[in-house]
């Protein structure tokens, strides 16, 4: 009996002593370790830091496809490429051929590519090229899906437009445009929607949401907004509008974009006057530090072609490294042929203190962040 009431006493005192150090907020039992969770922004800086010089140089270059698939599936793996763009000598033979050329892309990178075109409709329609890949023999223009359904019908054209891409292997497509023009007789007017200001930002609002929703990255372009400049394909062109018109009417539709969400925005070679006067906006900082510090955007600015002519014909002039010009200019990723030459070279200009490598880290951060939110494996 007595042995039942010590036992019944150290019983209570254990209960009591519990209760006391609950009632102190510990844990006696089991202690409780906080785990940190790890941002996907930590995941990627962690994979950037990793990398090796030339593997983080190679995510800037996506140069145009040839059309010796042996020669891009080489090209891909020694470089390390970012990406590919198929132009219109891309979309040969049938679907399944077409499908097995872009796996076999994939395959030979280390990181996943970023496999980008120009799909706007009318004009300029990449898919439209061979019926037997897309199954589709024409894709209208903004314009023209507006006028034959309103913008309700431009929207389902810009998604099943997205879905095409993704089904083929495309992830990047570089539309819409944003530029503005109410004249018939500017080179890029039958490009653009045909609205004002204000309507074309709608525009851009709306239909930014219907390409990215299927894990296509969308890329606002042109940045500045061409408006009436010539054809920068050919030649230079020049704008004459002050940074406050800009503010005031073409940066809106950029504005809007940036406010949806866009992925990437392109920017083009006209030269902005009453900012840099003698070079063209892909290769001014002048220029593309408006897009980030004046517009705020934080994603990946890409270059417009760093082969057409407005630049070869700077190049010419001054005899500048395109790519490291483009590159130090503020863009992240350089649509560039040029790669086997310009690799080196960038290489060298971060020898040599003209780019830090905290600017290259934070743009391969943005790329790689990018490819991520399309579903791109990158850490």
């Amino acid at each position: 009996m007595q042995r039942k009431y010590i036992g019944m006493g150290i019983g209570i005192i254990s209960v009591i002593f519990m209760l006391f150090l609950i009632g102190k907020g510990e844990r006696p039992i089991k202690e409780h370790i906080e785990v940190k969770k790890v941002t996907v922004e930590e995941k990627i800086q962690k994979k950037v830091k990793s990398m090796t010089l030339d593997e983080k140089i190679g995510q800037l270059f996506v140069p145009e496809a040839s059309s010796d698939d042996v020669a891009n599936a080489y090209n891909i793996k020694k470089y390390h490429l970012g990406g590919m763009l198929l132009m219109g000598n891309a979309y040969m033979g049938d679907r399944a051929q077409f499908k097995a050329k872009i796996k076999q892309f994939q395959k030979n990178a280390q990181i996943p590519l970023t496999i980008s075109t120009d799909q706007e409709g009318g004009l300029v329609s990449r898919l439209s090229y061979n019926p037997a890949i897309s199954k589709r023999s024409y894709y209208p223009s903004p314009q023209e899906a507006y006028q034959t359904g309103g913008m309700k019908n431009v929207k389902y054209w810009y998604s099943q437009t997205a879905i095409d891409l993704k089904s083929l292997g495309i992830n990047w497509n570089f539309a819409p445009i944003a530029d503005v023009s109410l004249d018939p007789n500017n080179y890029i007017f039958g490009r653009t929607i045909g609205k004002g200001y204000k309507g074309t930002g709608d525009y851009i609002k709306d239909v930014i949401p219907e390409i990215q929703k299927h894990n296509v990255a969308a890329s606002l372009k042109h940045f500045p907004g061409y408006g009436t400049a010539a054809n920068t394909h050919v030649g230079s062109a020049t704008s004459y509008k002050s940074v406050a018109q800009y503010e005031k009417e073409d940066f809106v539709p950029f504005k809007d974009g940036i406010k949806a969400g866009a992925d990437s925005i392109m920017v083009t070679h006209i030269i902005m006057s009453k900012v840099d006067p003698y070079v063209p906006a892909s290769l001014s900082k002048k220029d593309i530090d408006l897009l980030r510090k004046e517009l705020h955007f934080k994603g990946v600015i890409v270059s417009d072609s760093l082969q057409m002519g407005a630049v070869s014909d700077y190049v010419a002039l001054t005899g500048i490294s395109r790519d490291v010009t483009a590159f130090r200019a503020g863009n992240d990723v350089l649509l560039s042929d040029d790669f086997v030459q310009g690799i080196p070279e960038i290489k060298q200009a971060i020898t040599d203190k003209q780019i830090s490598m905290k600017r290259l880290d934070k743009s391969v951060e943005r790329i790689l962040m990018m490819k991520h939110k399309i579903g791109l494996k990158v850490y």
